[in-house]
């Protein structure tokens, strides 16, 4: 998939360990679901590890049922400050009566292996809910996780966080701010139970920019919402999700602490990891054949355009089209009159476009004549744009989703297994 830039910054390998300072470490240490026999090679169990102490910020799922390790981060990270992260795959550590114990447990153990206090570290899961999370294979793994941390490590640790995932998702930009070279790098891991609610993802995400907790804070949260909130994959708001960053300030830079032209500047950066990160998870979507863009001008508001953004990309009978390959633009014009939001739909055009054309599908409200050969060549490519145009003002946003296959019922319905 093409990556997005936006702004004055450079695109570097590395994920997690591109900025100066940064360990990862994956392994398998043996989780399983319960009942079921360890077949599977696949790392399980991750650890980041900051050279020297970090800004730290994040941002949360809002289900009202939140994973344990969620309890645990934003009690450690309460302070604007973390030097690690420990996370495992196959099990959520949600609705569990020992979660937090569990959360808390994870957090001791990565703490006394690498001398560090258990409130500098940053705990996450992710996999089925509603088992218990066996402490026992974590604790018998530590020893060999935290040994084996290199500063190219990023690939293991991020195989660790997968779970329907079939793509590896991570980025890394470099950018100069006050004359100093800055990197930023990141890890994802999202494929379904994603709806745009700040419930989309376990995302890590590392920088040695120097930057304080507030500021920090300031920019994850207006980003997150101009991108990772604005990806659906199922309309599923999953209960474990976070986004957290942690930055070192080994870049030497001044230390960002208003909002001034270098907090711009980091801004933007956080905002090129994030974009491309929220388009990788929704091309990843599971199941999905396609990335569909839904890009909505002609708005009176932002507001206003992000809604029926969000509207068209989460209608399943949507999806189902853009799965066909079916270019039935009523069901786009029935998403987005029932969207909430005020407009007249007597104005609103709509078009679609990838690398196989565009083609105008309806005006002022209907449905308009296209040569339905031409609309199958737009719609066979792996990335779809579908544009509308409110025709009300200048507000616009741009969402993110997939087409909704076969593969996503076989997928959940036997997930477990």
């Amino acid at each position: 998939m093409e990556l997005k830039k936006i702004g004055n910054v450079d695109f570097v390998s590395g994920g997690v360990c591109a900025a100066k300072g940064f360990k990862a470490n994956g392994i398998q240490c043996g989780l399983v679901h319960a009942g079921a026999t360890l077949t599977s090679k696949k790392n399980d169990l991750a650890l980041i590890v900051a050279d020297n102490e970090c800004s730290a910020a994040a941002v949360y799922t809002t289900n009202k049922v939140k994973g344990a390790p969620i309890l645990v981060t934003k009690e450690h990270i309460a302070d604007g400050k973390a030097r690690a992260v420990i996370v495992n795959s196959v099990n959520a550590n949600t609705c569990n009566p020992d979660g937090y114990e569990k959360a808390t447990k994870m957090c001791q153990l990565a703490a006394a292996e690498l001398g560090l206090d258990e409130k500098d570290i940053i705990v996450a899961s992710t996999g089925v809910i509603g088992q218990v999370l066996p402490i026992e294979p974590i604790a018998n793994g530590m020893k060999s996780l935290a040994e084996g941390l290199t500063y190219d490590g990023n690939k293991r640790a991020l195989e660790a966080i997968m779970t329907t995932d079939t793509q590896q998702k991570e980025i890394a930009v470099e950018f100069e701010m006050g004359g100093k070279k800055c990197t930023m790098g990141a890890m994802l891991k999202g494929s379904g139970m994603i709806h745009p609610n700040m419930a989309t993802t376990l995302t890590f995400i590392t920088t040695d920019a120097a930057i304080s907790p507030e500021m920090l804070q300031r920019a994850l949260s207006d980003n997150v919402k101009v991108t990772l909130n604005r990806a659906s994959v199922d309309g599923d708001t999953s209960t474990n999700d976070m986004v957290c960053v942690m930055a070192s300030g080994s870049a030497g830079n001044k230390l960002v602490d208003s909002e001034n032209e270098d907090f711009g500047i980091f801004s933007n950066a956080l905002y090129n990891i994030m974009l491309n990160l929220a388009r990788m998870m929704a091309r990843d979507g599971e199941g999905a054949t396609k990335l569909v863009e839904c890009a909505v001008t002609g708005a009176k508001d932002e507001k206003t355009a992000e809604i029926v953004a969000k509207s068209v990309i989460c209608s399943s009978l949507f999806k189902s089209m853009i799965f066909g390959e079916d270019a039935n633009a009523g069901r786009i014009y029935c998403a987005v009159g029932y969207s909430d939001a005020d407009f007249d739909i007597s104005k609103v055009d709509i078009a679609m476009a990838s690398k196989g054309g565009k083609i105008v599908l309806g005006k002022q409200g209907c449905v308009v004549a296209f040569d339905e050969d031409e609309a199958k060549k737009v719609l066979a490519e792996d990335e779809i744009q579908i544009l509308v145009d409110l025709g009300e003002g200048s507000g616009a946003a741009v969402a993110w989703g997939c087409d909704l296959t076969y593969d996503y019922v076989k997928i959940n319905g036997d997930y477990r297994s």
